[in-house]
């Protein structure tokens, strides 16, 4: 059975269903985790910074195709920069035993 070319219509790839789109709910709630996260793991950080770090980590990936490594992506950045603000701050501890 052969179909005749007029009678194919072609359409771009079909999103997953599953994956988190930019913004969705699922995006949202792993933000709030990983802030979470990281205000639990870099106490010395002030919320607001560990906030505009994550925001500007998940920004970082705002054209990415495929989201599902978005969240871990940006955690590790995030993760990154708050270590080497740690750093530079004399006489902050830092506790990255969670830190990838």
């Amino acid at each position: 059975m052969s179909l005749h070319p007029a009678t194919v219509e072609r359409v771009g790839p079909a999103e997953p269903p599953d994956l988190p789109s930019p913004g969705s709910q699922d995006e949202l709630a792993s933000t709030r985790n990983m802030v979470a996260r990281l205000r639990a793991a870099y106490p010395s950080v002030d919320a607001v910074t560990v906030e505009a770090t994550v925001r500007a980590a998940y920004d970082a990936f705002h054209q990415a195709r495929v989201r599902a490594y978005v969240p871990i992506l940006a955690e590790r950045r995030s993760r990154r920069v708050l270590r080497a603000a740690c750093r530079t701050a004399p006489g902050q501890a830092i506790d990255d035993r969670a830190a990838p």
